[in-house]
């Protein structure tokens, strides 16, 4: 009697295993929903919008035009790391993302919301809270004042376009570090005593019991526009690191009387002052000052004394013409001095005595200046940043240059440079970085970048050709070249650049000279080649510009070029990373020159393409590329998705995503709707956005989506799914043949047959015996005969009125279970389902809900599952769910998880329910 139940027990897993293989390689989508790993996105940011993240956050998700939170949130991961949503929600409910423990950065752009106590409960690993209105009114926000209390480590809160003139009391977190309110209605500071009563000692309305200590690092009241007065005291006991007033009419002096204790930093950009707020400089002793866009013509000595404390001045795009005589020496600590975008001249007058010990770093970029004086700079012994980017300079010698023996980084780009001397770096022996980007240079050889030792960034540029010469810079790591005509590069001897890691070229032609072919580049790690043509990556060993590059982990080639048959990437064994755009792939079939490409990148983790006129992609595009876990289609037009594909779906990568993709409207990508919406392994983007044309004269941008439902009825991966599973079950049923004297011989008998006549939508007319069997487990007993059972079974209008079929109640005595079940349930006129996690535990649940499943797809459009849910379910922990969904509607599920169940609506909703259903069966 024991070999029968272990034969049961092994044929169940192996059903059950069959029947969930189809899930196991499908994909999944969230719609308006961009979802990826964070380390991935400098590769596809230009092609996928998503928003600005804090750093070290991998998993996010940003979504647009929401406007049901919860549906939004089901399709979203729960370990997400970051969470962006942009749309119009009027409510956030409590525990509104309580699913998302490991949830860091939250940033909300919903319009005009209204926020519960709860709504941020559960948020424990909560970092960063933002805000977001991003229009020229300001919109209402309303906080409770204990709405932030459950967000124990939040460093960052901001405001941006809400007015919170409703709100007080608002408890800030003692962890906040920056706070943000930007663009609201503040009109004086002191309505932040109200706001936020725990950040100003004097504001608090309780006494605390231990002392009042100052947390907050920064406070940024920028673009608040009628922002005019700061009210006495108003930040009375306030200690801050940075205060940032941007685009205010906030006076500067009246901060002398707000009470604010101490402040290191003080950005005043872009708020009409006139003068050097002196005064206010030597009151709290300022380390850093930024007055940028401002109308500070003048300098006046008073104000340059009060400022001795300074370690950072910027005064960029003031109209500053000339520099008072004693400026520097005025400023013994200033260490970074920003001057740029200002009228100092065509030649660089500097005053008597411009002497300063500490400066580091000096910006003169766009002053107008063509001629640097003999010696300019011997003044400053310490600069180790000079940034001249932007002027009229063409000549450059040593002596201008001489005295900056510590100089590491000098910008000199976008100026009219022609020629350099040899030597002109003589007197720069620390140099690191050299930017000559934007210059006339038409020649630049290896002595004239001679001098320092420990130069290893270096941007050269023309605006017509360049030719380059060695020898290199010994300890080169990164090159950057771009002419718009030509880069020539002359090795006669073949020298290589050794330690090179980092190498883009941007030009429309690369040419070598005649007596060599090849650039060895053994370092090289990253290479970006923009408008080059494809030969320089050519398959003919006489025309390739880079023969091999074993350490090469990121490629990013756009052309603008024809002529993409013989592109190859061989001798890349290391590559990550690769980003194709503009080659025209139009004149090869596609499938054979992707695999070309792809076969020798065994890496490859990450692929985006783009403009490549694709046409047909098939499996054999991308065989082999096991470690992908990106894939990126952008800007194709008349892409055909082949029905191969199907073969790759369960190694497909973890992201896939379509940007500007236009397809053929054919039903062999009939299995493309389905995959991208129904299973977990994959997520798709793009694709119930995109449009299919029929052939090449189509230009009427049908939706894919809506073309594959409405024309493909065909479902090719349901189809082989039924069929496989068939095959299976009718090969175990034969095999059970041989064994006649097994008692689960009949019943395996009784359930193919019923499922049989199911499958052929045959059935002889009969008078149906109940109008629901109900399926329920043990744990939920109690439950269905006290609340179910009552509420349906009685006659109007205390209940239904309905005939159950309860198992424990209406089975007979003696009778064996599974023939009663398979009967009862063909006797009635509709099954309900009543599931939990116990449910889903069970045996018996697990069968009847596989044999109801049975009965629906059999005859697709017969509503006669209802499925009630006791508690809340992931749902694809629900069997074969994936099939469910598709035949399933909206109406089939009733969820009685958030509390009482209002019988009045669920009694009205089910009748119409099994009044259909009874329609349908005896139709």
């Amino acid at each position: 009697m024991e070999r029968p139940l272990l034969s049961f027990t092994l044929l169940s897993p192996l059903l059950l295993g069959l029947m969930s293989l189809g899930r196991m390689s499908w994909a999944w989508t969230a719609p308006d929903c961009t979802i990826a790993d964070s380390s991935l996105l400098p590769n596809i940011s230009y092609y996928i919008p998503f928003c600005s993240l804090a750093p070290g956050l991998h998993l996010f998700a940003s979504c647009s035009n929401v406007k049901d939170l919860a549906q939004t949130l089901t399709a979203v991961p729960r370990d997400i790391e970051a969470l962006c949503l942009q749309g119009t929600v009027p409510f956030l409910p409590a525990d509104a993302f309580g699913h998302f423990t490991t949830l860091q950065l939250l940033r909300l752009q919903l319009g005009t919301i209204s926020i519960t106590s709860g709504t941020f409960q559960g948020l424990n690993q909560l970092q960063h809270l933002s805000f977001e209105h991003h229009a020229p009114c300001c919109l209402s926000l309303f906080l409770p004042p204990d709405a932030l209390e459950h967000l124990r480590l939040l460093n960052t809160l901001s405001f941006h376009g809400y007015c919170l003139n409703y709100s007080q009391n608002i408890q800030l977190p003692i962890s906040l570090r920056h706070l943000t309110v930007r663009h609201s209605c503040l009109i004086e500071l002191r309505e932040l005593q109200g706001l936020f009563p725990n950040l100003v000692p004097g504001s608090s309305p309780t006494t605390s019991p231990s002392p009042w200590t100052s947390f907050l690092e920064e406070l940024d009241l920028s673009a608040n526009l009628q922002l005019s007065q700061v009210g006495n005291r108003a930040l009375d006991g306030l200690q801050l690191r940075s205060l940032r007033l941007d685009g205010t009419p906030l006076s500067a002096l009246d901060l002398l009387g707000s009470g604010l204790l101490h402040l290191d930093s003080l950005s005043l950009e872009g708020t009409r002052t006139e003068r050097l707020p002196g005064n206010v400089t030597r009151y709290f002793e300022l380390r850093a000052l930024d007055l940028g866009r401002n109308q500070i013509q003048n300098l006046e000595d008073e104000d340059l004394l009060s400022c001795q404390s300074l370690e950072f001045l910027s005064l960029h795009a003031n109209g500053l013409q000339l520099l008072p005589s004693r400026f520097l020496n005025d400023l013994p600590q200033l260490q970074r001095l920003n001057l740029s975008m200002n009228k100092l001249g065509p030649t660089l007058v500097l005053p008597e005595g411009l002497v300063s010990s500490n400066l580091r770093v000096l910006d003169l970029s766009h002053n107008e200046l063509c001629v640097l004086p003999y010696r300019a700079f011997s003044s400053l012994p310490q600069l180790q940043e000079l940034r001249l980017s932007g002027n009229n300079i063409s000549n450059l010698s040593s002596e201008s240059l001489e005295g900056l023996r510590w100089l590491k980084t000098l910008d000199l780009s976008w100026n009219q440079i022609k020629t350099l001397k040899p030597g002109w770096l003589s007197s720069l022996p620390a140099l690191t970085s050299l930017n000559l980007l934007g210059t006339h240079l038409e020649h630049i050889s290896g002595k004239q970048l001679q001098g320092p030792q420990k130069l290893s960034h270096l941007q050269l540029g023309s605006l017509e050709m360049l030719e380059i010469y060695p020898p290199w810079p010994p300890a080169l790591l990164s090159l950057e070249v771009r002419a718009d005509v030509y880069i020539q590069f002359g090795v006669p001897s073949g020298e290589p650049f050794l330690f090179l890691e980092n190498l883009t070229l941007q030009t429309s032609n690369m040419l070598l000279q005649l007596d060599n072919n090849t650039i060895h580049f053994p370092s090289l790690r990253h290479l970006t080649l923009r408008g080059c043509s494809p030969y320089i990556l050519s398959g003919h060993q006489s025309h390739r510009f880079f023969p091999q590059l074993p350490l090469l982990e990121h490629l990013h080639f756009w052309s603008d070029h024809e002529g993409a048959d013989d592109l190859h990437l061989f001798g890349m064994p290391s590559l990550r990373v690769l980003e194709l755009g503009d080659l025209d792939f139009l004149c090869q079939p596609t499938s054979v020159k992707l695999e070309k490409l792809l076969k020798e990148l065994p890496q490859l983790q990450v692929l985006a393409l783009s403009n490549l006129n694709l046409g047909n992609l098939s499996a054999s595009s991308f065989r082999g590329l096991g470690p992908l876990q990106l894939l990126l289609l952008n800007s194709e037009w008349a892409l055909g998705l082949d029905s191969s594909l199907q073969e790759l779906i369960p190694q497909m990568p973890q992201y896939v995503y379509f940007s500007d993709i236009t397809f053929t409207c054919q039903c062999e990508s009939s299995w493309v709707g389905p995959w991208a919406t129904q299973a977990p392994n994959t997520f798709v983007y793009g694709l119930e956005k995109s449009m299919c044309m029929a052939n090449a004269s189509d230009y009427s941008k049908t939706p894919l989506l809506s073309f594959l439902s409405g024309h493909c009825s065909h479902d090719p991966e349901f189809q082989s799914f039924l069929t496989s599973f068939t095959l299976v079950f009718l090969l175990i049923f034969l095999s059970l043949l041989g064994c006649p004297k097994w008692p689960w011989l009949h019943y395996l008998q009784t359930l193919f047959h019923a499922w049989w006549w199911k499958l052929g939508g045959w059935r002889p007319r009969n008078q149906f015996h109940y109008d629901v069997f109900i399926s329920y487990c043990e744990q939920d007993r109690a439950w269905v005969l006290k609340e179910l059972v009552p509420a349906l079974e009685k006659p109007l209008p205390v209940g239904e009125g309905l005939r159950l079929c309860l198992p424990e109640r209406d089975f007979g005595v003696g009778q064996d279970r599974m023939d009663a079940m398979v009967a009862s349930m063909e006797s009635s006129r509709a099954t309900l389902c009543v599931l939990s996690c116990q449910a889903l535990g069970s045996p018996w649940c697990n069968l009847e809900l596989r044999l109801a499943t049975y009965h629906l797809m059999a005859k697709p459009g017969t509503a006669r599952l209802l499925l009630l849910f006791l508690e809340p379910i992931d749902r694809r922990q629900l069997h074969s769910y994936h099939r469910l969904a598709r035949w399933l509607q909206k109406e089939d599920y009733f969820d009685v998880s958030q509390g009482r169940i209002e019988w009045d609506a669920f009694s009205e909703k089910l009748r119409k329910r099994l009044r259909k259903a009874g329609q349908e069966r005896e139709d």
